[in-house]
């Protein structure tokens, strides 16, 4: 992770229209360009050739339709039966049947009972065809929005579906309580949005601690947790303390990024963790890919070796 000035000025470039358009135009033309390490594609049939390849290659899938705030109803509805879409195109491809969604791409920034009513309508869909639903999380102003929505969801017993903690944040082992609570499945990441240190932790340290700290609560308590990381320090402790309890492999998951770390994806599934794999694509793919620029400086590497070899 870097810090806290470099998630801001990654979280500035993510922001630029007129970067977005010359990545739009040039960040996926070809199969190798520098986009694609992390993102399959901007069509579902691209997505779904590459979650084929990674379930021939033993690991679990879920597809995650990129795209954020939209700024009317209509754009909500629009990426509502996107998402519905999708749910169908993935039935009839066999592959693995996980999504991820995110509330202001359903309209959650504009009026929250419209994006009420179309999360409804997605795990409505999902669920006739036994699906799993996780909810992303966003930047914090919509933490609380989120939690309660998918609180409200768990109450009126829809149960295919999960939420996503993020570990820097500093009200969340407060959060992964009251999910262990409720019995919900968490998924347990860092966080990538730029904060200010009265909500977020800054210092790497700090945040890797904070992750620990939940980790073992979710693994003790937790239901099926998924622990989304790349850091290889935070991967044997959460292997050591599920040793000690003696928890079953399948008792939990490890979660990755789509061509982040891809060695030690096979590596964890060859030893028979189950490792699952967030495939992103889509159009509005620009923001996500800063926000993964960010976070490690090796990918800046890989980016601009992509960029000499387009020269």
């Amino acid at each position: 992770m870097f810090d806290a000035a470099s998630k801001a000025f990654f979280a500035t470039l993510a922001g630029s229209g007129t970067l977005k358009r010359l990545a739009s135009r040039y960040g996926m033309r070809r199969h190798e360009s520098f986009a694609r390490r992390f993102i399959a594609g901007e069509q579902i049939a691209e997505a779904l050739g590459a979650a084929r390849a990674l379930e021939q290659a033993g690991l679990h899938v879920t597809l995650d339709l990129l795209g954020e705030s939209v700024s009317s109803l209509e754009e909500a509805d629009r990426a509502t039966r996107a998402y519905l879409s999708m749910v169908e195109r993935m039935r009839e491809a066999g592959v693995g049947r996980n999504i991820s969604v995110k509330l202001t791409q359903l309209g959650l920034a504009i009026d929250e009972a419209t994006a009420f009513d179309n999360v409804r309508r997605v795990l409505d869909a999902a669920g006739a065809a036994n699906f799993f639903v996780r909810i992303d999380m966003e930047n914090s102003p919509y933490t609380d929005l989120t939690l309660d929505t998918f609180e409200t969801l768990w109450r009126v017993n829809y149960r295919n579906v999960g939420v996503v903690l993020q570990s820097y944040l500093k009200r969340t082992e407060g959060d992964v309580r009251r999910m262990n609570t409720l019995g919900a499945r968490v998924r347990l990441v860092k966080g990538a949005y730029r904060e200010q240190p009265d909500v977020a932790l800054q210092r790497k340290a700090d945040v890797d601690a904070a992750y620990l700290t939940q980790m073992r609560l979710l693994l003790t308590d937790g239901n099926y947790p998924a622990i989304a990381t790349h850091d290889p320090a935070i991967i044997d402790a959460t292997r050591a303390f599920a040793s000690e309890r003696g928890l079953a492999k399948g008792k939990f998951e490890f979660q990755m990024l789509y061509g982040i770390r891809r060695d030690l994806q096979t590596q964890l599934a060859s030893q028979g963790f189950p490792v699952r794999i967030y495939v992103p694509f889509g159009t509005e793919w620009f923001p996500y890919f800063m926000r993964r620029l960010g976070e490690r400086p090796a990918n800046i590497g890989f980016v601009l070796r992509s960029v000499a070899r387009e020269k």
